[in-house]
């Protein structure tokens, strides 16, 4: 399939669901200062006038009806849309609360546990040099056991990867945007992919998933006018690691995709943890940070950010190969931490 015949194929919902987030966005912004919907700079020691915030509901709202407009229902659509629905819950009462992180996580869980029930999870992952790992040797009631521990790992810690990068205007739509187009060229490849047809529901929800963060990243980047909070970064992320093991793994892809933030979140990770403090605990000491330290400003972290996720996303819509892609993955990491070694010794900006 050609660029032609997928624009003639895929271009009613790309307008439908760009045109319909930039609508509710409007909206959002004359409704959310009346309804107090607003963010708290002072919380954070940020100088400035409060701006809408709570945007992930209307990227949600959008996404969602644009599935529905175009996606045919199934039972694994409705599972991922009703654990989108919980994510964006306690994402909403998060960012309005500042709930307790246990609990986030317990309802991060049900999600996972609501699309595995939904037909969706990891069955078998790709090793280079090692072959095929199947996780579908231990079942109980028709559940694969180890197959759902391993979708329950990958789906939260997207999600909260995603939620991780949510620190500077721009990036985790910008994200959500490359990891869709890159899940929609993906799903649309006759080379990776012998049955288009079947392929065809989880091209159609990764464009949505496009169309809709690139909309919202009008407004979000390069001077934010509304800000999604946890509400949308973590649905955007719960969103983008259901897709990847949808009708086939796509594991390894988003992997790549999300190399970055990914490696970032390892990375704090440990350091909290060798520092004997709450990981989940935030600070000011991830990569967009240390970078804007740096005295990068916030437009050009951003556009170093995405510029390299796009490239490892072009990079693994090319590759089709688990070892091209295990090599992109070593490069990847490689760059991380030549990144890392930079900005952990380099003098912080005064």
């Amino acid at each position: 399939m050609n660029l032609l015949e997928l624009f003639k194929e895929y271009y009613q919902p790309a307008v439908f669901s760009f045109g319909l987030c930039v609508l509710l966005v409007f909206y959002a912004l004359r409704l959310y200062p009346k309804w107090g919907l607003m963010d708290r700079p002072q919380k954070y020691g940020l100088n400035r006038s409060p701006i809408p915030y709570y945007g992930g509901l209307v990227i949600f709202l959008a996404f969602v009806i644009s599935v529905l407009v175009f996606v045919p229902l199934s039972k694994g659509l409705v599972a991922l849309l009703l654990g989108g629905l919980l994510i964006t819950f306690i994402g909403f009462f998060d960012d309005f609360y500042s709930l307790s992180p246990w609990v986030r996580l317990f309802v991060q869980f049900l999600a996972c546990i609501l699309i595995i029930f939904g037909g969706v999870g990891i069955l078998s992952i790709n090793l280079p040099f090692l072959g095929s790992v199947n996780f579908t040797f231990w079942s109980f009631k028709g559940i694969f056991i180890a197959s759902a521990i391993f979708t329950i790992l990958w789906v939260m810690s997207i999600v909260n990867t995603m939620n991780f990068i949510d620190g500077v205007s721009g990036l985790s739509s910008g994200v959500g945007f490359i990891a869709g187009m890159t899940l929609f060229f993906l799903s649309t490849n006759p080379i990776i992919n012998q049955d288009l047809a079947a392929q065809a529901p989880v091209a159609m929800i990764s464009l949505v998933l496009a169309m809709v963060s690139l909309a919202f990243l009008i407004f979000d980047f390069p001077k934010p006018k509304i800000l999604m909070g946890d509400t949308g970064s973590t649905f955007l992320g719960f969103v983008i690691a259901s897709l990847a093991i949808f009708s086939g793994g796509k594991v390894a892809t988003a992997f790549l995709v999300l190399g970055l933030p990914i490696l970032d979140m390892l990375w704090v990770i440990f350091r909290r943890l060798f520092a004997g403090q709450k990981i989940w605990k935030g600070d000011l000491k991830h990569l967009h940070h240390r970078l804007l330290d740096f005295g990068l400003s916030d437009r050009k972290v951003v556009v170093l950010y995405l510029l390299i996720t796009a490239i490892f996303g072009f990079g693994a819509v090319l590759l089709v190969s688990s070892q091209q892609k295990f090599f992109m993955m070593i490069a990847l990491s490689a760059l991380m931490l030549l990144l890392a070694i930079a900005l952990v010794f380099s003098p912080r900006k005064n």
